[in-house]
Parts: C-alpha cells; structure tokens; sequence
C-alpha cells in the first residue's frame, strides 16, 4: 500500500511539482494538501500521514511554528523540510531538526529546477527513510537541566576513567536524526576528555559550521569544523566539512585533518569509510568507533577494514533510540559491535574507553 504523504507549501507551483514528484514513485501517494502551517495544523490533527513535506517560510504559521505547535500539543508527526531556506538559513534547518524534523531537503529557487533527476532522486530517497522511520516523531530533546544532572554522572565515571592508558581516538558516524542526538552525546563529554572526536555527519556544504558552532555552546569540549591541516587535540571534537571527505593523516609526528574530493561512496560526502579506513596506518593504541542513527551502512566497510590493521572498540546506537535504524543495524549485523546502547549512554562509554587526563 502506497505511503500517505501531506505536502505543505505556500507556492502553488513548488505543491504541484512537489506533488508531481512524489506521485512519480508508486510508494508513494499525496494524501493532502496544504498552503500553510495553519491547515496542516487543522488537517495533522484529524489525519494520520506516513510522512510531511514541510515548507519553512509561509503566511500565517510557518513550518517552525507548526513544528512547535505539534510538540506542544503531542500530535504525531514524521516530517521532512523541504525549503530553499534550507541552504542559506543553516540555523533554520538546525532549529527544525531540534524541534522533530527528520531530514531536510534543500528546495531551489526555480521550482523547475526541482525537475532535475539529482533533486528528484535526493527527494524520494529522503521521503522513504522518513516515512518508514520507528523513532517518535518528537523524541525527549536534552535539555540543560539534563546537562547539569549529567555532570554528576560524567563525576563518577571520569573518576574511573581517570585510570585508562594508552593514545587513543574516538572516530563517530552518524546520518538522520544524527543533529539531534549528537546534542545527547557531545555536551555530556567532559573538557578533559583524553582523546579527540572525529566525527563525519551527513550534511551537505554549509551545514557542518553552524551545527559545531551550536554544539561547541553546549559543551565543555571545543567543538568545531574541521579545517584542512587542523592538528587533532585532546578534549577537542572535528565535525567534518560537508561536501567533502574527511582523512586523518600523520604530518610532522602530529595527527592532522587532510580532505580529498574523490566521488561520493555509500551515496554521501562525507563518507565515514574514509575516516575509518584512514586510521588503519595510525599509531593510535584504539580507535573507539561509534555508529549512531542513520539511512544506509557508512562506517560499516570502513571498520571492517580497520579492524584488520587496528585494536578497535565499536559502539552501536540501540535501534529504540535511533531516528533511523541503519547504520548501527549493519555494524551489529555485520558483527563488529562491542557495545549496543541506547542514546543517552553513548557519552559514558566513550568515557570509560578513552579516559580522562
């Protein structure tokens, strides 16, 4: 049975080619219409959809509001924005996914450039990981109170922690619904956290900057972008540069960030193989690899090749607390998960692998 979709968009043009799209995939069906946040409001309140294709700027209630709306008054909601705020407006985008987007898609200008193949393809494989994902439509977001609660726990741990030796790295991967639930593991890492955090999350150029510079607000670690030749430090968390892929090389006895542009592989860059694939000449004691929610299987070739050359520590998202139960399911498949839990314990166990100076 085709999955019942709800488009919300103040532009008849952009509805119909929206629309033409969607209907282009027999997966699919346009259920509903809808001009502004205000009647998707009315219609998500009598009807069950399988997923929402939401505008961000429209008359009336735009699609912040009616995801704030929705939180607020608990109504069940899988949505994916699709908006040419999307690109420009990186803290828009952000905001939508703390507040339940699952994904996002950036909309052009020209609604006939969404005819092009690239958008077409990008749009429907996007809606099918939406529309099929378990997670709730509004999960528990980590909130401040939380942080300060959190604390008490990275105490104890740390002080147990304080006793791990060795050099080690903490290489992370995750996709959708990865935004959201790195709020839940970053800023519970302490600022003495003896090894650095990679991480590669898939987002397109221009996305990465403003997602560090919210996490780096919430943590005691420094987090940032990546730059090319950024020298790996303790204590500090290297988001990878959308648009490209991430290596971690050796350069005058330091370890540094180094990007190339080979073609996208597992369909992304930032491709986590790489990053993994990467270490395996490294002289680090462990690499502590973490795979959290996401479409596809990135990281899961990558590790499997580490694996060979290096002493690694794998840790799988539990499928409960993923937005998307993909790339940890083909890590724990594959049989190279050390660790399965769920969301809000990933921080300890990095913790209790990498120590504490």
């Amino acid at each position: 049975m085709a999955k019942k979709i709800l488009v919300v968009d103040d532009s008849a043009l952009m509805r119909r080619v929206l629309c033409d799209i969607i209907e282009s995939d027999e997966r699919f069906r346009v259920q509903d219409r809808a001009v502004n946040g205000l009647e998707a409001l009315e219609l998500l309140s009598r009807n069950t959809y399988d997923a929402v294709v939401l505008d961000v700027n429209m008359p009336q209630m735009n699609g912040l509001e009616l995801l704030k709306e929705l939180q607020k008054r608990k109504i069940s909601a899988r949505v994916m924005m699709a908006s040419t705020d999307t690109k420009e407006g990186a803290k828009t985008t952000l905001d939508a996914l703390e507040l339940g987007a699952l994904d996002f898609i950036h909309k052009p200008n020209n609604a006939m450039d969404c005819r092009e193949d690239s958008f077409k393809d990008r749009m429907l494989r996007i809606l099918a990981v939406v529309a099929d994902s378990k997670a709730p439509s509004f999960g528990k977001t980590f909130t401040m109170d939380e942080l300060k609660k959190s604390k008490k726990m990275v105490e104890l741990v740390s002080r147990h922690a304080s006793s791990v030796t060795g050099n080690r790295i903490v290489a992370l991967a995750s996709s959708t619904g990865g935004p959201k639930a790195l709020q839940s593991v970053i800023p519970r890492l302490p600022g003495n956290l003896k090894a650095p955090v990679v991480i590669v999350q898939h987002m397109p150029a221009g996305f990465t900057a403003s997602l560090a510079e919210r996490l780096d607000s919430l943590s005691e670690v420094h987090v940032k972008e990546a730059a090319e030749g950024d020298v790996l430090e303790a204590g500090t968390v290297y988001i990878a540069m959308g648009g490209r892929h991430l290596n971690i090389q050796m350069s005058a006895g330091r370890y540094t960030i180094h990007y190339t542009d080979q073609p996208t592989r597992e369909g992304v860059r930032p491709c986590a193989n790489y990053m993994y694939e990467s270490l395996m000449d490294s002289r680090y004691d462990q690499v502590i690899c973490v795979v959290m929610t996401g479409m596809g299987a990135d990281g899961t070739e990558g590790i499997k090749h580490l694996k060979e050359k290096k002493k690694i520590h794998v840790i799988a998202q539990e499928a409960s607390t993923c937005a998307v139960y993909g790339m940890p399911k083909s890590v724990v498949n594959a049989d190279l998960a050390n660790q399965i839990v769920p969301l809000e314990q990933i921080a300890q166990e990095i913790i209790m692998n990498v120590g504490v100076k």
